[in-house]
Formats: structure tokens, sequence, C-alpha cells
């Protein structure tokens, strides 16, 4: 089973499902929704970025 993740900007709920639905949903690749759930991509975000929390 894919990961699932949470996608927040700043703290507004935006949407909810794998890397690949996210992607597909944010017009971005995999990958980059991967990112948002780094903790380097955590610390940049000053509630502008749009993060992720691996659920």
């Amino acid at each position: 089973m894919a990961d699932e993740f949470a996608v927040y900007k700043g703290e507004t709920f935006l949407d909810e499902g794998s890397a690949e639905e996210l992607a597909e949903r944010f017009n971005v690749k995999p990958d980059t929704v991967r990112w948002w759930s780094t903790p380097t991509s955590h610390k940049r975000d000053k509630g502008k970025r749009k993060v992720a929390i691996r659920l």
C-alpha cells in the first residue's frame, strides 16, 4: 500500500491521498508531494507553502 499524505497550506487543510493522487490534483510530480513531507521543506515553510504530513 502506498503512503498516504495530508496536504496543508498554513493551517488550512487542502487534501488527502497518495503521492500519485495528490500530484495529479495539484499538477505536480509525485516526488514533489514527497518533498513537501520532508523536515527540510517544513523548516522552510513560513505558512505560505504547501506541506505534507505522512499519515
